[in-house]
């Protein structure tokens, strides 16, 4: 049985599948309905998501999404975004929150403002974020970067195991305790492998249970996503609502223990259903 801890939510097998709901405060967002700037704003929406179902508040200050050019911000003004908002989001909320981070500065200081889990999409590509994770006992999801270049879809699964598989024992071994970690495969992140991306996702999604290998709970964050866009035709993410909530459900029956999404109350509804399905 595949069991482990975001924060105080214990998450895996035998449990309702857990619910992420993401806020971002940064303005170069890809999903613009989901940026929240102000703090009143923040707290606000996680209440909210907190009353609709959400177990979990991840909060994110600079854009990750790969296909967005001009992101990158100084650490110093990410670690300014993320303070207030994971502050903002304390004074509303009685739920664990995330930091969606790969730098050290953002870390701190989402530390001291009472962060418990946090988000790496970088697949570890900074030693030191793990040094402060293990030094505050924080739980810490793991994404599967970095695949190399790729003659077809279904060497993703592979290389994305290969590459969790690495992750973990580097993470335990810097100190990071095994019952914290969570595992994403990545969706939307394969951009640069030799082939098309999208079909990198679908292959993903569609081998989730192949993951179970490596023992962590499975977290998948497909909301509005771009290989949506491509599937359903849909250009803007504002019109990926329906898509997502499939994606979701599907992601739930195929394994997932926990959907990272920025529509928590039409996930809750579609998540519960999966679950019945799938059992």
């Amino acid at each position: 049985m595949i069991r482990g801890w975001l924060g105080k939510v214990e998450v895996g097998d035998g449990l309702p599948t857990r619910i992420m709901g993401v806020i971002n405060v940064s303005p170069e967002s890809f999903y613009k309905g989901s940026i929240k700037t102000r703090y009143d704003e923040i707290a606000e929406t996680a209440a909210y998501m907190e009353k609709m179902g959400a177990d979990i508040i991840d909060v994110g200050a600079m854009s990750t999404a790969p296909y967005i050019p001009n992101t990158l911000i100084s650490e110093e003004e990410e670690a300014e975004r993320i303070r207030y908002a994971v502050e903002a989001v304390k004074s509303s909320t009685n739920i664990p929150v995330s930091a969606d981070t790969h730098r050290p500065k953002p870390l701190i200081e989402a530390v001291k403002a009472g962060v418990e889990i946090i988000n790496d999409v970088s697949g570890l590509l900074n030693v030191s974020v793990i040094d402060i994770v293990a030094e505050h006992d924080l739980s810490l999801i793991l994404c599967a970067r970095r695949l190399g270049r790729l003659n077809n879809p279904v060497e993703a699964v592979n290389n994305a195991l290969t590459m969790l598989k690495n992750s973990i024992h580097f993470a335990v071994n810097r100190g990071v305790r095994l019952e914290k970690i969570v595992i994403d495969p990545a969706i939307g992140f394969h951009r640069d492998c030799g082939i098309e991306w999208w079909k990198i996702d679908i292959e993903l999604i569609r081998n989730l249970r192949e993951f179970r290998r490596l023992g962590r709970p499975i977290m998948v964050g497909v909301s509005r996503k771009s290989f949506i866009g491509v599937l359903t035709n849909r250009e803007k993410p504002e019109d990926r609502l329906c898509g997502s909530i499939a994606a979701e459900a599907l992601s739930v029956f195929q394994g997932a223990h926990i959907i990272r999404t920025h529509n928590v109350r039409e996930t809750v509804d579609a998540v519960r259903l999966a679950e019945k399905i799938r059992l």
